[in-house]
């Protein structure tokens, strides 16, 4: 391997390395979303995460809840966090995850208080982490620092010929310059879930896969459902794919050519001692939602190809959306960030389109703002595996 890569990022107190510098406002649940969006309003420099869930998971969808909330807020692009919530005893929880990493975190309680006054207190300190935060600089660190993540949407045929196959060039880069590189959407694995399982080559890894493959997909056909028309999507269709097979083929062409030594289901962390990682998440393919829970688990930077033109964001980190479908560069441009329908028309080899795609994400990575952060596409969906109590 060459010279390591240098790039610029914030170091957090625990280590970890951002690429962004927010100050993050939490809903513990959905009661509390317009005290938060009232905190946004005032000081300049926050970002809300509003969601629609209230207070009544239990079991592992609670779980879940606490890991990606306080995931979020400790995620590496974040300097400092302010949880509120109609109590403080599930507050506290999710703030007691994020105070792990050293960061700063308050909680506001909106009982005894109410709107205007929770507001009111949580827009002083809001102001002043956001200040602290503005002092923070970005140091010379090198690629094995990074987190990042994958997925595809609104695929087509397009997707599978030469989006997917260029990030997977991209993909292979960051890993051989030891950083981490998390994938998931288990559902649209299928009909490739076996190529997938070879690329493990440790065993007790391999069985752990295809058992969350086959509890997610033994789960679907539970219901009874015909998932034509979800899987592929209405999306995919109109974009040729026929098949979640044949979805599914042209997916992992995301993943380049390196083994995956890493299976992650929804609670599990990123491990810390990492070098070179390739690792699947337990996630559902729906785009906010997988986006989202990456991000909880340490993703600082995601590349999302597109081939009918699927304009996802993120609140926290940064969406490079990435189409080879010549329409959708010329229709949608003001959402794509790296055009390769040039590799389709032949001007352009796929090793070339894959050192675009490398090339933009180290833009990113240095501090160039992606179209969906200009274009202020905040989607922010945390999972929810079933009903509440």
């Amino acid at each position: 391997m060459g010279k390591t890569i240098e790039i610029k990022g914030y170091v957090r107190e625990d280590g970890s390395v951002g690429i962004r510098n927010h100050v993050a406002i939490i809903p513990l649940d959905d009661l509390s979303n317009t005290a938060v969006m009232g905190v946004a309003k005032l000081v300049r420099g926050t970002v809300p995460l509003p969601h629609h869930y209230g207070r009544l998971q239990f079991g592992k969808d609670l779980d879940l809840m606490f890991h990606i909330l306080g995931g979020s807020g400790a995620n590496a692009n974040v300097a400092g966090a302010i949880v509120i919530g109609i109590e403080e005893n599930w507050a506290n929880k999710v703030a007691d995850l994020i105070a792990k990493t050293g960061k700063p975190v308050e909680v506001y309680p909106i009982e005894g208080y109410g709107d205007l006054r929770t507001i009111e207190r949580a827009s002083r300190k809001a102001k002043e982490m956001v200040q602290e935060a503005s002092e923070k600089q970005r140091t010379t660190v090198d690629l094995s620092s990074i987190v990042m993540s994958i997925k595809c949407g609104e695929s087509d045929t397009t997707s599978g010929l030469a989006s997917n196959p260029a990030t997977g060039i991209a993909v292979d880069k960051v890993i051989d310059n030891g950083g981490t590189v998390m994938f998931g959407e288990t559902s649209e694995l299928t009909g490739a879930e076996d190529i997938v399982a070879e690329k493990i080559r440790d065993e007790e890894l391999r069985k752990k896969f295809m058992k969350i493959y086959d509890e997610y997909i033994t789960e679907v056909e539970s219901k009874g459902a015909d998932l034509l028309g979800s899987q592929p999507t209405q999306g995919n269709i109109k974009g040729g794919l026929s098949t979640i097979e044949e979805k599914a083929l042209g997916n992992i062409q995301k993943l380049g050519r390196r083994e995956v030594n890493c299976v992650l289901d929804y609670l599990d962390e990123l491990p810390s001692n990492r070098h070179g990682t390739l690792c699947f998440v337990n996630t559902s393919s729906a785009a906010a939602e997988a986006v989202t829970l990456f991000a909880s688990k340490g993703s600082v930077i995601h590349l999302f190809t597109t081939g009918q033109g699927n304009i996802v964001g993120h609140p926290l980190i940064p969406v490079v959306k990435i189409t080879a479908n010549p329409k959708t560069a010329k229709l949608m441009s003001e959402h794509i960030d790296v055009d390769l329908s040039e590799l389709l028309e032949m001007r352009i080899s796929l090793e070339e389109a894959g050192e675009r795609v490398f090339q933009y994400s180290l833009k990113t990575i240095n501090g160039r703002l992606t179209a969906s952060e200009v274009l202020q596409h905040d989607e922010f969906v945390p999972i929810k595996l079933y009903i509440s109590a």
